[in-house]
C-alpha cells in the first residue's frame, strides 16, 4: 500500500507533492482490479493495456498509469491525465490534488512500476526478505514457509505465481505498516531474470528448491539453468542465509556462489536439517523424524507425497534461521497444508481423484507417481499429459515417466503428442496396450473417464499448465476429500 503523492514524488523528484490518498491494490489485468486499484497499462505483444483503461476505472480502478497518447478514445474522454514525462510536467499542477479516477502519464509504465517497487521496498529497512526459486516447489515452499513464519511475524507474499519483471513488483507495491517478512517467489527464464528481481527486492535469505528441466527450452540446458537459478543466492548479503537442497547436486554447489551462510536440507544426514524414517501414509499425509542440531522430533504431516517432506525442511530451516522454536515450526507446518496444490476429491461415481494438474515437469510428475503408488487402491490409473519446455530432455524425459508409468499404473491415458512417448515407454515397461489410451485433448481423457470411472478407482492427473489438465477434475469431481 502507498499514496498518490509517495508514486508522484517517486516520478518526479518533486517533495513538496503531499497527496496522502491510498492505493491499496495495483494490477496490470483490468478484469482483477478491485476498487481503489491503480490499473497499470503495459504494452504487450499480444495486448495493449492502454485499450483496457475504461474498463479497469469502471471495475473500481482510482488510478491508471499509462505510457501512451490516448486523446482520442471517446471512454476516457472524461479522466483527468497528469503528465509526469519530462516533456510534460508542471511543477504546479502536481502539487495539487486531483479527482479520482485520473491517469498518470510516464516514459514507460513498466519501468516505472519497477522503479517505483524498487523505491517502495526500500522503505521497509527492518523487513526480512526471502527469495525463492527453483523448477519445481517454489509456490508449495511459499505457502508452507508464510504458514511456519506466521506463527512469529506478520507476513507479506506474493498471490498466485507472481513471480515475474511485473508480477514481483505488484506483489512488493502491496507491502503495508506492520509487515515484517516478505516471502518473494523468483522466476527464471533467461540469464539476468533473477539478478533483476534482486536488484527490485534485495533478499536476505534466499532457497532454492531444485534444478530440473523446466525452460530448457528458453535456457538450453541444466546448466544454465542451474546458473541462472544461483543468481539468488550470489545476490545474498554476508549476514544472509541460503538454504539449499543438499540432493540435488546443482544446488549443492551453489554453496561455493555465495558469501552468505548455508544450511543445506534434505534426507542425507549430511545436511543440516534433514529427515529419515519417511513413511507415507496415502491420504493421511506423511510421517518422518527430523533433525537439526542433535535435536529430532518426529512429525505427522497432512501433506502428499515423498516431495512435500523436502518442502517442509525448507521452510523448517528458514524458520530456525529467524528464531522460531520447534513447537512454532511443527505448528505452523500443521497448518500448510490447506494451500498446497495438490489435493484430493471424490468423483460422481465415488473414485478417488488427486489432482496434480497445475503443472508438470519431469521431478514432480515422478513424485506425483510415487504417491500414486502408496496410496491405497484397488486399480490406480495414471492421466498424464504433455511436459512442456522442456528441449533437448523432453523424448528422455517423457520415456522415464512411461517407464515409471508403467510399474505403477494399471491404465494409462496420455493427452498430447509428446506423452505418446510416455505411453510407449509403459507399454515396453509391462502395462498391457490395451490398458493404454492416447488423446489429443484433455476433453476427450475426461470423457472416457466419466464413462468408465468405478468406485474401486485411484486417478492421478498430472500435465503441464498449457495443456490445460486442471480441466478434468472438475468435469469429474463431487467433494473434496477431508486430510
Amino acid at each position: 500500500m502507498f499514496s498518490v503523492g509517495e508514486l508522484a514524488r517517486h516520478l518526479t523528484g518533486n517533495t513538496q507533492i503531499s497527496d496522502g490518498r491510498k492505493i491499496p491494490h495495483v494490477e496490470v489485468d483490468s478484469r482483477k482490479v478491485i476498487h481503489g486499484s491503480m490499473f497499470v497499462a503495459a504494452k504487450g505483444e499480444v495486448a495493449d493495456g492502454h485499450d483496457y483503461i475504461a474498463k479497469a476505472f469502471a471495475n473500481g480502478a482510482t488510478l491508471a498509469l499509462i505510457c501512451a497518447d490516448v486523446s482520442n478514445n471517446p471512454e476516457l474522454a472524461d479522466f483527468p491525465i497528469l503528465d509526469l514525462r519530462p516533456e510534460g510536467y508542471d511543477a504546479q499542477v502536481v502539487t495539487r490534488e486531483i479527482e479520482f479516477p485520473f491517469m498518470i502519464r510516464v516514459e514507460n509504465s513498466i519501468e516505472a512500476l519497477q522503479s517505483f517497487a524498487k523505491a517502495h521496498v526500500a522503505s521497509f529497512p527492518a523487513l526480512h526478505i526471502i527469495g525463492i526459486t527453483g523448477s519445481v516447489g517454489k509456490s508449495s515452499t511459499k505457502e508452507l514457509l508464510a504458514e511456519v513464519l506466521r506463527q512469529r511475524y506478520n507476513v507479506h507474499k506474493n498471490k498466485g505465481n507472481y513471480n515475474s519483471e511485473i508480477g514481483l513488483p505488484l506483489t512488493a507495491l502491496e507491502l503495508a505498516e506492520g509487515h515484517e517478512v516478505a516471502i518473494f517467489e523468483m522466476g527464471f527464464y533467461v540469464p539476468g531474470d533473477i539478478d533483476f528481481l534482486c536488484s527490485i527486492a534485495p533478499p536476505k535469505i534466499g532457497i532454492v528448491t531444485n534444478i530440473g528441466m523446466v525452460h530448457a527450452e528458453r535456457a538450453g540446458s541444466q546448466a544454465e539453468i542451474a546458473k541462472g537459478k544461483s543468481e539468488l543466492v550470489r545476490n545474498l548479503p554476508k549476514d544472509g542465509v541460503a538454504i539449499l537442497n543438499y540432493d540435488d547436486p546443482l544446488v549443492r554447489a551453489m554453496a561455493e556462489e555465495t558469501q552468505a551462510k548455508v544450511i543445506y536440507y534434505g534426507f542425507s544426514p549430511k545436511a543440516d536439517i534433514y529427515a529419515d524414517q519417511i513413511e507415507g501414509l496415502g491420504l493421511e499425509g506423511m510421517r518422518f523424524v527430523m533433525h537439526y542440531q542433535n535435536e529430532s522430533m518426529t512429525i505427522h504431516l497432512p501433506v502428499l507425497g515423498r516431495h512435500s517432506v523436502q518442502t517442509a525442511l525448507s521452510a523448517a530451516a528458514v524458520g530456525f534461521s529467524l528464531g522460531l522454536t520447534w513447537q512454532e515450526i511443527i505448528k505452523g507446518l500443521s497448518f500448510g497444508h490447506t494451500q498446497l496444490r495438490l489435493i484430493a476429491v471424490r468423483s460422481q461415481t465415488g473414485a478417488l481423484l488427486i489432482d496434480d494438474s497445475y503443472n508438470a515437469s519431469p521431478q514432480s510428475t515422478m513424485a506425483a507417481l510415487n504417491l500414486l503408488e502408496q496410496v491405497t487402491g484397488n486399480h490406480k490409473i495414471a492421466v498424464l499429459g504433455d511436459m512442456l519446455e522442456l528441449g533437448i530432455y523432453e523424448k528422455d524425459s517423457h520415456w522415464k515417466i512411461g517407464m515409471k508409468a508403467g510399474l505403477v499404473a494399471n491404465t494409462l491415458l496420455t493427452v498430447g503428442q509428446r506423452a505418446k512417448g510416455i505411453a510407449k515407454a509403459a507399454g515396453q515397461n509391462g502395462l498391457s496396450q490395451d490398458k493404454i489410451y492416447c488423446f489429443d485433448t484433455p476433453e476427450e481423457a475426461t470423457a472416457f473417464l466419466r464413462k468408465n470411472l468405478t468406485a474401486q478407482d485411484v486417478v492421478l492427473v498430472k500435465g503441464s499448465y498449457g495443456m490445460k489438465m486442471w480441466t478434468i477434475i472438475p468435469a469429474l469431481e463431487k467433494s473434496e476429500v477431508g486430510l
